[in-house]
């Protein structure tokens, strides 16, 4: 869909702050469309002394809005987020998994509770990310954009498919420093801003912090996979995920965490560089959600991805049962169980969906 086929949709535009939402609103307007503009507010409760960016973020897009002459109103998800993908991570990590909060955050605030709140009353919502979509023999996908370090498929690939149907990405056939070249062309006012780093909606607040705040602190044994040794202690297993190497606080490194045992709340790591136990060629998938509507099956060769980079790697699908098993043509590093393994096709540019790796 092109900005030009929204002349006669009533649109809303979530406007963060950020230079890429604001490229997204001048580009809108030049096409003669004037978005209803909404910055989604969710951050830590009011008595926290985290410290969060929200309100530099308002003051950004109220003079975004103003600029172009649109109307901009703050709505609070804060309970919907704290609520919601709060207890989402903190039940996974909980129970030894590798969440992904940003993802579930597109699912359930920025097109879900936003849609319940005010979305329900435009035909589109449009967004900053670096992300297309297509209309393929009658059907709307999710495709790729053309910056592989930029593209967010993979944070949008557990939306439901109505969501997808309302979602429009006017940047998304933009790379990041053309964006960054339209918003100093248009002298506006975050063309430099830095983007927004760590979880969705957590501004400046640190991970492990956040996972404190909720869960405290189990410390435990760290144990060399290969010897059984007791090298260390842990201060909780949810502080640590399957690949990590930096912050498990040892000597003699580098260090690998290449397992945990819940039940006798173990970290186990393996010494050397990239060893094989952190490797894996093959797992299984489940809950895997489909985005487009009427897809309920995978190719048997895609293209995938279960972390935020710009690789991809080629593999064969089997379907077992409800879930299916990724036989990967290489090894991959630091594959956990939680993690969304992201499908695509061959030709990694339609984006079927997501499911979670098991264990």
């Amino acid at each position: 869909m092109g900005i030009t086929q929204l002349n006669d949709k009533k649109t809303a535009l979530l406007l963060s702050g950020g230079v890429d939402s604001s490229v997204v609103l001048h580009e809108l307007v030049s096409n003669g469309i004037t978005p209803d503009c909404f910055y989604i507010k969710i951050g830590p409760e009011e008595d926290e002394e985290w410290d969060c960016s929200s309100e530099e973020d308002i003051e950004m897009a109220t003079a975004m809005a103003h600029r172009y002459g649109c109307k901009l109103q703050v709505i609070d998800c804060h309970k919907e987020y704290w609520d919601e993908v709060t207890k989402y991570t903190m039940d996974k990590v909980r129970n030894g998994f590798t969440p992904n909060p940003d993802v579930m955050c597109n699912r359930l605030i920025k097109f879900g509770a936003f849609h319940d709140k005010k979305g329900h009353e435009y035909d589109i919502i449009a967004t900053g990310h670096y992300a297309q979509t297509e209309i393929i023999e009658g059907k709307k996908w999710l495709t790729t954009s053309p910056d592989p370090v930029k593209d967010q498929t993979d944070f949008l690939a557990q939306i439901y498919d109505w969501q997808l149907k309302k979602a429009f990405f006017p940047i998304g056939h933009y790379t990041k420093e053309e964006v960054r070249a339209i918003a100093e062309r248009e002298h506006l006012i975050n063309a430099r801003r830095k983007d927004s780093q760590g979880i969705c909606f957590l501004g400046k607040i640190n991970y492990n912090d956040y996972l404190r705040r909720y869960l405290g602190e189990k410390p435990g044994a760290i144990i060399e996979l290969e010897t059984g040794n007791k090298i260390g202690k842990h201060k909780g297993l949810w502080f640590h995920t399957i690949g990590q190497r930096k912050g498990l606080g040892l000597g003699g490194g580098p260090w690998f965490a290449v397992k945990k045992d819940i039940e006798r709340n173990i970290l186990y790591v393996s010494h050397g560089y990239d060893p094989e136990t952190a490797y894996r060629k093959s797992f299984c998938v489940n809950d895997f959600h489909f985005l487009t509507e009427g897809i309920q099956e995978l190719p048997e060769h895609v293209t995938f991805k279960i972390r935020h980079t710009p690789e991809h790697h080629k593999a064969k699908v089997i379907r077992n049962g409800q879930s299916f098993i990724i036989e990967s043509e290489t090894a991959i590093h630091g594959v956990a169980p939680g993690q969304f393994c992201v499908i695509y096709d061959d030709e990694h540019h339609k984006c079927y969906g997501s499911g979670e790796i098991g264990i």
